[in-house]
């Protein structure tokens, strides 16, 4: 018999179940690599069907936060939380307040990165921005190319897998971005080139504040909408 895990009624959905189970594994610390009770166990101690326990478990699977293993049964995994959201990230069903909150999440990052990129940029890194600006040219198209180029290369330098994954996640608002830039005609008054120019001479602090005014006009933009 399963210990350690409330029951619930035989008419709950599988969203209670999930929820027991996510109490559950957190009651009992399950830990990466950790082996589970069967469906027919979890299903004995929740009280419900076995399908309503699959149910609930192929949502911690999608998740990544359990998976099957030959001759061991379900363990709990180690899921990877960027991987689990560009799965449902679609930039065809996303509507524009969440293609707005993703451009004021990458705005608050990219502030934000300077102590990094300060500790564990290299020469080599410098390099291949200054290739990368000398590349951009006009034209949507080219622009949003450099822009991923550009922006996706400062968060690789912060040498956080962490962040260099989640700017896949951020892709999508490019077309976006560069959109409302066309409709508003914004520009930022330090441009790609002034940044590498600050990254190669200048300290974090600066870069920081090159940063922001690179970005200001988007900072205005949200106020005037406030």
């Amino acid at each position: 018999m399963v210990t350690g895990i409330k029951p619930i009624g035989a008419k709950s959905m599988a969203e209670q179940v999930e929820l027991s189970l996510r109490e559950y594994f957190t009651r009992q610390a399950f830990k990466p690599g950790d082996a589970l009770p069967t469906e027919l166990e979890l299903a004995a101690a929740l009280g419900v069907s076995r399908n309503v326990v699959r149910e609930a478990l192929s949502r911690f699977k999608m998740l990544g936060i359990i998976e099957s293993k030959k001759k061991v049964g379900m363990i709990i995994s180690n899921p990877d939380i960027v991987g689990t959201f560009e799965k449902v990230l679609n930039p065809t069903i996303m509507d524009t307040a969440t293609l707005q909150d993703l451009f004021e999440l990458r705005l608050a990052l990219e502030v934000g990165i300077a102590d990094l990129l300060f500790i564990r940029k290299t020469d080599a890194d410098i390099a291949e921005l200054e290739a990368i600006v000398a590349n951009e040219t006009r034209g949507d198209f080219f622009r949003i190319n450099n822009e991923i180029a550009f922006h996706g290369k400062l968060y690789e330098m912060t040498g956080n897998e962490t962040l260099k994954n989640f700017q896949r996640l951020l892709l999508p608002i490019f077309g976006y971005v560069v959109k409302l830039e066309k409709e508003k005609q914004v520009s930022g008054k330090i441009s790609h080139k002034d940044l590498v120019k600050l990254l190669r001479k200048g300290d974090k602090e600066a870069f920081k504040k090159g940063m922001l005014a690179h970005l200001q006009p988007h900072y205005d933009r949200l106020k005037a909408h406030r």
